[in-house]
């Protein structure tokens, strides 16, 4: 790498490597934070370096305010990431994490390496649900329930669920007012993951992804429901390091 990674309010390097060949960010789902991406810097070849994205109102950053609009959060991630684009790098991103990834490769002027999206339906199928960020906060919890993805312990803590929930609902928010605009293809591959018991997310939607890059895709549907990168994270990483191998070869020839 050329570019030494530090790390800021918005990237956690979760191990530095100045010898690694290729960047990986990480974007997490609605509510989630860096630390979902805990490990993976143990499970994925040396080469790579994995960065996890931490968005405002979360973990260290819990004193600022989340970010509702779409635009506004693109455009910050642009100019706190773009330092560390110069160098070959590839997205992640789960559910919310996904579509945040994708519009951020979209108004680069590069492209990753490769997009990885995963447990999201193609960008331009309108939410099931657009009323969730209004919801109230019992309501909004017994939402979260259907999930499957936060535990019943941390639901039931009334005093940590007032910390999380204006994250929630941000990140809500996000999703639920995002308006979807044509746009020329990417030209990186990507790569759809999906849960093959996940009731918030059909194969046929996760297909629905190959519109969007004039390269190659591909579909990996992997046990679990929508939180399959918890339950499965082995087979997941599996997948993202067979991916990214020929691509490690490229670059370090």
């Amino acid at each position: 790498m050329r570019t030494s990674t530090q790390n800021t309010k918005w990237l956690h390097c979760l191990k530095p490597n100045p010898h690694a060949y290729l960047r990986l960010f990480c974007f997490s789902y609605a509510g989630g934070s860096a630390s979902t991406f805990y490990g993976w810097e143990r499970m994925l070849p040396p080469e790579i370096e994995v960065c996890a994205i931490q968005l405002p109102g979360r973990e260290n950053r819990l004193r600022e305010p989340p970010i509702t609009n779409m635009q506004t959060l693109i455009t910050s991630l642009e100019a706190a990431l773009s330092p560390y684009l110069q160098d070959p790098y590839a997205f992640f991103g789960h559910s919310l994490g996904a579509l945040i990834c994708f519009l951020l490769a979209k108004q680069l002027p590069g492209a990753p390496e490769c997009l990885f999206v995963s447990a999201h339906r193609a960008p331009h199928l309108p939410p099931r649900h657009s009323f969730l960020h209004r919801l109230s906060d019992a309501e909004l919890i017994e939402q979260l329930r259907t999930y499957q993805g936060t535990p019943e312990s941390v639901l039931q803590n009334s005093e940590l669920m007032s910390l999380l929930l204006p994250s929630i609902r941000a990140d809500f928010t996000l999703f639920e007012t995002y308006q979807h605009k044509n746009g020329p293809a990417l030209t990186c591959p990507v790569i759809a993951f999906g849960g093959e018991h996940d009731p918030k997310v059909s194969r046929q939607e996760l297909l629905l992804w190959r519109m969007y890059t004039s390269n190659t895709f591909e579909l990996h549907m992997l046990p679990g429901t929508h939180f399959f990168l918890q339950d499965n994270r082995a087979a997941l990483l599996q997948s993202i390091t067979q991916a990214l191998i020929p691509i490690l070869n490229r670059l370090h020839i």
